[in-house]
């Protein structure tokens, strides 16, 4: 499968500026197999070292910081020379020493000739300790699921793909293209964006092999919890992970600690919940007092929302059998929208660099995502259904009067009466759309 992010990475090699790189993602997400891919495509050579599989690799690190001795330990263990610019160095899981992430700080400083790239399962929960986190000599690039626009791509289907990379006016979509695209919408909330998957269904048509997998990847995180998480919160990480899909299946989406256990309150969560997000499986999402920049300074941290990684992770979590795929709309209205929500969020998470929080009005209103682009920001309301009537959006656009108001729904692209609408398979182009409008 062909992953866009590939030219994030081969910016990062082509820099005068590169840095050791660390991909930071979920389990699962595919990290791995986009170094060896890109190793493979733009190196002479691979060097790979896994310190899971052989924890002897870390012990090299333990007892120096010189990068020329490790680089010649570890071309030793190699069997092949480890080449200036010409070998990829691949350091996966880790995570599994904090010896070798601090090492990071050195190569950057004593060999930055010679290209780094790591990844982990953790290691967002790794690199939320100070003393693992070599600061300011490391790249960053989050790895985030499969997009819409790359499952068509799998699925064959280049030609849709070319005909929404093409939009350049706000018009409505020619039902040709809208009806299909739809139906493959529908497909990629039963698989998610986990690759294998989505692997699973373009290549095979196999719902019981999608079915499996998401069902192992569920047990990959929960296995997660008891191997690396404190033993004080392993019990608690399990009851906040499956307690998700309820939370979002409230009409009102604010998570409710008396959701998780009858009686827990929010101190003896908290750090288990941290845990989760580190993890990169879920996203939480706060709510907005007012707009205004920086965005976080109008944070209510009392007030939030939890949403999983992916959509097709969520769909598992909740039990909701692939059959819904073919009944109408219902993949997308089950659970109030949730499905529809988490998806939505999945695709603006990976545009923008701030996290995008939520708005709600002394229980009168609530839109569903506010969004900082530039120094602007934009409210956003998810409409699962064809009912597209947006009254929380009309309270906010009157009080605070955005630039426009963009709503995602299952309805046509239009522009009209300073609310935007854009089709919910489209909500990854949603600062190119934006900036359509504005234009």
């Amino acid at each position: 499968m062909e992953r866009l992010i590939l030219k994030d990475l081969l910016i990062w090699k082509n820099s005068r500026h590169r840095k050791p790189l660390i991909l930071k993602g979920v389990r699962q997400v595919g990290k791995t197999w986009l170094l060896k891919e890109f190793g493979m495509r733009y190196y002479d050579d691979i060097a790979y070292f896994n310190f899971d599989e052989s924890k002897e690799i870390a012990d090299y690190f333990k007892t120096t910081k010189d990068t020329k001795r490790i680089l010649q330990n570890l071309a030793f263990i190699n069997k092949n020379p480890i080449l200036a610019e010409k070998t990829l160095i691949i350091f996966d899981e880790i995570q599994e020493s904090n010896e070798a992430l601090n090492t990071l700080k050195y190569f950057c400083e004593n060999s930055p000739q010679y290209h780094i790239a790591c990844a982990g399962s953790l290691l967002g929960v790794a690199l939320s300790k100070p003393a693992s986190f070599p600061v300011g000599k490391v790249d960053l690039i989050n790895v985030n699921p499969i997009t819409f626009t790359e499952f068509l791509m799998a699925g064959g289907d280049e030609n849709l793909v070319e005909y929404i990379q093409s939009i350049n006016t706000i018009e409505p979509i020619p039902d040709m293209f809208f009806n299909p695209i739809y139906e493959k919408l529908k497909m990629y909330h039963v698989t998610g964006g986990m690759p294998e998957p989505v692997s699973a269904w373009v290549e095979e048509k196999d719902i019981s092999r999608v079915q499996t997998s998401l069902y192992n990847i569920l047990n990959a995180y929960e296995l997660d919890f008891s191997k690396h998480a404190d033993f004080n919160d392993i019990a608690k990480l399990n009851l906040i992970w499956s307690s998700i899909p309820s939370q979002l299946a409230r009409e009102n989406k604010k998570f409710l600690y008396n959701a998780v256990k009858e009686g827990a309150r929010a101190r003896e969560y908290e750090d288990a919940l941290t845990w989760l997000c580190n993890a990169g499986m879920a996203y939480k999402i706060y709510r907005m007092s007012k707009p205004g920049l920086p965005v976080s300074a109008y944070d209510d941290l009392s007030s939030f929302k939890l949403y999983a990684v992916d959509v097709g992770i969520l769909r598992r979590l909740s039990r909701l059998d692939p059959s819904a795929f073919g009944e109408g709309d219902r993949l997308f209205t089950e659970f109030k929208g949730a499905l529809a929500e988490n998806y939505a969020l999945q695709s603006i998470v990976a545009k923008f660099e701030v996290l995008p929080r939520y708005w709600t009005s002394n229980a009168q209103a609530e839109v569903d995502f506010i969004i900082q682009y530039g120094n602007d920001i934009y409210p956003i309301e998810v409409k699962s259904d064809e009912n597209v009537k947006s009254r929380s959006l009309r309270i906010y656009i009157d009080k605070y009067k955005p630039k426009l108001g963009v709503r995602l729904s299952l309805r046509n692209l239009k522009y009209d009466n300073d609310i935007l609408n854009i089709p919910i398979f489209l909500s990854e182009y949603i600062d190119k759309l934006i900036s359509l409008v504005l234009q």
